[in-house]
C-alpha cells in the first residue's frame, strides 16, 4: 500500500527552542523518501519519529545557512553507519558547493559511496525521482535559495461500470491499462478512453527561506500538499521582508491564489511562544478557506487524497 506523508523533524528557524528543533521535513511519498533541509539535530529527531536513514533516497536543502543544513553531517553519517545500499540523492545550491563538501565531509568515518550530488542552479532543475519529478526554482533570501516541487504524472481511473457495459473483466482490464486498446468477448474494440478517466497527479511543494516571489507560487500551483515558512506574523512583516522571510497571512495568501489543498505552516521565529500559535493559523485562515496545519515537531501529516 501506497504512504504518502510528510513525518516533522523540527520547526523553529534560527535558534532552536524547548518545544521546536531546527528544521527537518521527511515527506515519504510511494517507497521514496525526501529530507528537506535537515539541520541540526535531525537525526536524533528521526529516531523520535521512528524513521531511519534507509527511509532517505532524496537529501534536498534549500540553502546553507545553519538551520536547514548543520545535520547534514549526522545524516551521512548514519546512512553510511546503517549500511544503506540503495542510492541517495543530494540537491542544493550549486553556489554553496564549498558548505557542501564542508558538511558531507565534517568528521572522521567509514564513508559511503551511495550519496550522489545533483547540484541545483539557474532558473529551474529538474530530475527525475522515481514516482515524481522533484524541480527546483529560486527563491529571494539574502543568500541562494531554491525552494522543491515533488509532481506525479498525470494517469488514468478506470470506472467499473464502463468496465463492466463492455464486457471487459479479469486480464483484459490489465491488458487494456497496458496497450491502450483491448477486443472484448462480443468481438468489439475497447479504448481505454472508453473506461477510464484522466486522473491528475498529485503534488507537493516545498517553500523555506524567501520573501514573495514568482518561485514561490510557481512552486506551490495547485499542490495537494504546501509545507511552507511563516517565520513571522504580520506585525513584524517589515522585518519578515528585510531578512527574507513570509508571514503566517503570506502563506495563505501564496494558498489561496495557487488553489492549494493542504496548507502547512512552519519554521515559526523564537520570539513567539506557544501562546502565540494560534495567531498563525488565525492569519492563514483569514485568508485561505482550505485545511491549515500549524507544524509542531514529530507530527505527521498526511498529503490529502485523491479528489
Amino acid at each position: 500500500m501506497s504512504l504518502r506523508e510528510l513525518v516533522v523533524l523540527g520547526t523553529s528557524s534560527a535558534v532552536p527552542t524547548r518545544h521546536r528543533n531546527h528544521n527537518g521535513y521527511l515527506l515519504r511519498w510511494d517507497g521514496q523518501g525526501f529530507l528537506f533541509d535537515p539541520g541540526e539535530g535531525t537525526q536524533r529527531q528521526m529516531l523520535h519519529a521512528g524513521v531511519s536513514a534507509h527511509d532517505i533516497t532524496w537529501i534536498c536543502v534549500t540553502h546553507f545557512h545553519g538551520d536547514h543544513c548543520l545535520g547534514v553531517p549526522g545524516v551521512v553519517q548514519r546512512i553510511a553507519r546503517d549500511g544503506v545500499a540503495h542510492p541517495v540523492r543530494a540537491a542544493y545550491p550549486a553556489s554553496g558547493e564549498t558548505y557542501w563538501r564542508r558538511l558531507r565531509h565534517a568528521a572522521v568515518f567509514a564513508d559511503t559511496s551511495v550519496i550522489t550530488e545533483r547540484p541545483v542552479s539557474g532558473p529551474a532543475a529538474s530530475f527525475d525521482a522515481g514516482p515524481v519529478t522533484l524541480t527546483a526554482r529560486p527563491l529571494s533570501h539574502p543568500v541562494e535559495s531554491y525552494g522543491y516541487r515533488l509532481e506525479e504524472p498525470d494517469g488514468r481511473r478506470m470506472l467499473p461500470g464502463r468496465l463492466l457495459e463492455r464486457g471487459v473483466q479479469g486480464p483484459l482490464v490489465s491488458e487494456l491499462q497496458r496497450a491502450g486498446t483491448v477486443t472484448a468477448p462480443d468481438g468489439s474494440t475497447v479504448r481505454l478512453e472508453d473506461c477510464s478517466e484522466s486522473r491528475r497527479g498529485q503534488r507537493a511543494a516545498f517553500v523555506m527561506d524567501t520573501r514573495l516571489c514568482d518561485g514561490v507560487f510557481e512552486l506551490a500551483d495547485g499542490a495537494d500538499l504546501l509545507v511552507i515558512e511563516s517565520t513571522f506574523l504580520s506585525p513584524e512583516a517589515e522585518l519578515a521582508a528585510q531578512y527574507g522571510h513570509l508571514t503566517a497571512a503570506q502563506a495563505g495568501r501564496v494558498a489561496a491564489e495557487c488553489g492549494v489543498r493542504r496548507l502547512v505552516l512552519t519554521h515559526v521565529s523564537e520570539r513567539y511562544g506557544t501562546d502565540d500559535e494560534t495567531r498563525f493559523l488565525d492569519e492563514a485562515r483569514a485568508v485561505f478557506d482550505g485545511d491549515v496545519v500549524l507544524a509542531h515537531d514529530l507530527l505527521r501529516v498526511p498529503v490529502p487524497k485523491r479528489l
